[in-house]
């Protein structure tokens, strides 16, 4: 089982009321919009815990959807069933994702790697901010 920490109060704003994390429906809406699957998946909200189980169709998506999640305001933490070889990294200020690519991959030149591996959630580059949670391939 994997507990993951985000930082509750960054990351995008979605439905909630005050100081709450937002329910589970609208977090599984907020997954359909980026357009992940999650079939096989159960999405629970307990507090500012989002807590997921079943089966998804392959490891990179489940921890999508643990990022697409776990990346809203409001939520602390997201409980994972399963006990995958998962790498994150939170970002801090004056990170990018060259400085990233060169910390965890030890090359500055792979930063399209990590890129590639947070889409849908990332739109550019460059648009990354503080206590967002990213995940770097494997």
């Amino acid at each position: 089982m994997g507990l993951f920490n985000f930082w509750k109060k960054s990351g995008k704003e979605l439905p909630a009321e005050a100081d709450a994390a937002p329910t589970a429906d609208v977090l599984k809406q907020e997954v359909a919009n980026l357009g992940l699957d999650t079939s096989g998946l159960d999405i629970k909200v307990e507090g500012d815990k989002v807590k997921l189980a079943g089966k998804s169709a392959s490891p990179e998506l489940r921890e999508k959807v643990i990022l697409a999640v776990g990346n809203v305001a409001g939520v602390a933490s997201v409980e994972d069933d399963h006990d995958d070889d998962v790498i994150f990294h939170t970002v801090e200020k004056g990170d990018t994702l060259s400085a990233i690519a060169k910390k965890t991959l030890g090359d500055a030149n792979r930063y399209p790697e990590i890129f590639e591996a947070n889409k849908p959630m990332l739109s550019h580059p460059d648009k990354i901010y503080p206590g967002q949670v990213l995940r770097i391939p494997r």
